[in-house]
């Protein structure tokens, strides 16, 4: 099922309709398109508690630049990495054995 995406101004629209105009729901939606009263329940909740700020859409996910290049390894820190990890499977090799 599709998701349908509402503007700002739709969504503060029609949470002051049924807040403060205290219009019904199914006649809200009609009159703005929308297709399911549980946005619109959603919207008025948010309305109710942080006004027409809190109906603002957040960005999600990950900020932009968040991902953090890492210099090239040198031969030797490879060389290192690679006793390491071999130290690390040998010592669990022993413990298995004993």
């Amino acid at each position: 099922m599709k998701q349908h995406k509402y503007s700002y101004e739709t969504r503060l629209a029609a949470a002051k309709a049924v807040v403060d105009d205290k219009k019904d729901v199914v006649s809200v939606m009609r009159a703005y398109s929308i297709f399911s009263p549980s946005p619109l329940y959603q919207w008025c909740a948010l309305y109710r508690k942080g006004g027409a700020e809190a109906l603002i859409q957040k960005k999600r996910g990950r900020p932009e630049g968040y991902k953090v290049e890492k210099e090239p390894l040198t031969r030797e820190q490879e060389l290192e990495a690679m006793v390491r990890q071999l130290q690390i499977e040998n010592a669990v090799l022993k413990k298995v054995a004993a």
